[in-house]
């Protein structure tokens, strides 16, 4: 590992957390350098949701790279760029009678919310974005001004500007709307809120800490919105692409959000790749305004064509991932009841779920006995509170239960330490 040491920057996070060299990986499993099996419940956060290597795509991809396919072309028109829009398209747009337009940013989610910030403002007129607390979106300079943490605001190193943040569903408890309270900032002159261009809204808020708006909330919000001519930008990029069940992550609240961003997952197979999808009346773009060298990757394009393909052809995926996400709940919350009932809670929906450990230091100590027994997996949350499974869409059972067992074990170990029952095993949690 020196070299990583010596040579990477500071900045590395993840590697801190499994310090490891990982060499290959299939499915849900990972595999060292030194031979040793790992399950995934991280999928490369949440990018990751076919598994790795998923072998129908993998061979999409192998075969486009054998014809001598276009690999870069700016954002020309390639056949591989045409075959994923129509079946982006026939696939998921118009089986949800949505009709947008697909603007190709850089290769990174948050070049997508860059993006859909900008055209937001430029279709208004309006610079103020609204927000909501414990938001996450990017750390380029106008996500990070629509990401609630400090630790990534911080870092800025200049004012982060043009974005108010208002409390999130549940921020005051569940008895408490908090799209009234924005419903009363807007009509109110003298509230201090400007006039908004958008509202952009994770419906699940996976870094956020797992917490998940309500159905009903998201309809509120939506109602809030057209009341006041403001854009609903819905950033699907960790909760969409399945990870909820259904596609995007809005469709069980039946809402229609003006603009959507995608990345992570959308091209099946972890190759950067990101989205922005806007009603047609708003894409006021002139040619390069917003544009980047890697648009719209094309082994990308044939990737995510592929998994469209392979999963989204009807609703069975749906109804695994709906199964596997029962499954999930069930367990996690039989976890939390047979270690400490009433003290730690789950949250999350779909194959999004965590614990909640209310503090950071039970949660990142389960994570590590978890690393040491054979599991991958991250924390969420302000303080880091918040255990987070996102293990691939595709885990079988018998390998979500392993891996369920795996926490299970690590969660009761780190309690009964954090308690004083047990002594620590030497090296970890240091």
């Amino acid at each position: 590992m020196s070299i990583f040491t010596e040579i990477e920057s500071n900045v590395r996070s993840y590697c801190r957390s499994f310090p490891t060299v990982f060499s290959s990986a299939s499915g849900a499993t990972l595999l060292d350098e030194c031979g040793k099996t790992y399950i995934d419940f991280l999928s490369g956060a949440g990018t990751l949701n076919y598994g790795h290597n998923n072998l129908p795509i993998k061979r999409r991809l192998i075969d486009y790279i054998e014809s001598d396919g276009i690999v870069h072309g700016l954002d020309m028109a390639t056949e591989a760029k045409r075959e994923f829009l129509e079946t982006l398209d026939r696939c998921i747009l118009q089986p949800r009678r949505l009709s947008y337009k697909v603007q190709f940013t850089g290769p990174t989610g948050a070049n997508a919310v860059e993006a859909s910030l900008k055209i937001a403002r430029k279709v208004t007129g309006r610079p103020t974005v609204v927000a909501f607390t414990n938001a996450f979106h990017g750390v380029t300079l106008g996500a990070v001004a629509a990401t609630a943490g400090s630790y990534y605001r911080d870092a800025a190193g200049l004012p982060v500007l043009g974005s108010s943040f208002v409390p999130y569903d549940g921020y005051f408890g569940s008895d408490v709307d908090t799209t009234e309270y924005l419903e009363r900032l807007l009509t109110d002159q003298s509230s201090g809120l400007d006039h908004p261009a958008a509202v952009i809204v994770e419906t699940v808020q996976g870094e956020g800490g797992v917490n998940v708006a309500s159905v009903e909330w998201l309809r509120s919000l939506e109602r809030v919105c057209r009341a006041h001519a403001i854009l609903l930008i819905v950033d699907d990029i960790q909760a969409g692409c399945g990870r909820t069940g259904t596609f995007f992550s809005f469709e069980q609240a039946g809402i229609r959000p003006d603009i959507i961003t995608l990345s992570k997952s959308l091209s099946g197979y972890g190759l950067p790749f990101s989205v922005v999808l806007m009603r047609p009346e708003l894409d006021h773009w002139s040619p390069g305004e917003h544009n980047g060298t890697f648009r719209g990757h094309n082994l990308a394009f044939v990737t995510a064509k592929a998994a469209l393909d392979e999963y989204w052809q009807d609703d069975e995926f749906s109804q695994v991932v709906e199964c596997k996400g029962k499954l999930l709940a069930s367990e996690l919350q039989d976890m939390v009841d047979g270690c400490a009932p009433g003290q730690l809670s789950v949250r999350g929906r779909g194959m999004i779920q965590g614990i909640d450990c209310v503090n950071g230091e039970l949660a990142s100590l389960t994570c590590k006995h978890a690393f040491d027994r054979g599991l991958v997996i991250e924390t969420s949350g302000s303080e880091g509170q918040v255990i987070k499974c996102l293990s691939p869409l595709t885990i079988s059972e018998p390998e979500l239960q392993e891996g369920l067992g795996i926490l299970r074990s690590s969660l009761k170990t780190a309690w009964q330490a954090s308690l004083g029952l047990v002594p620590e095993p030497a090296g970890v949690g240091t």
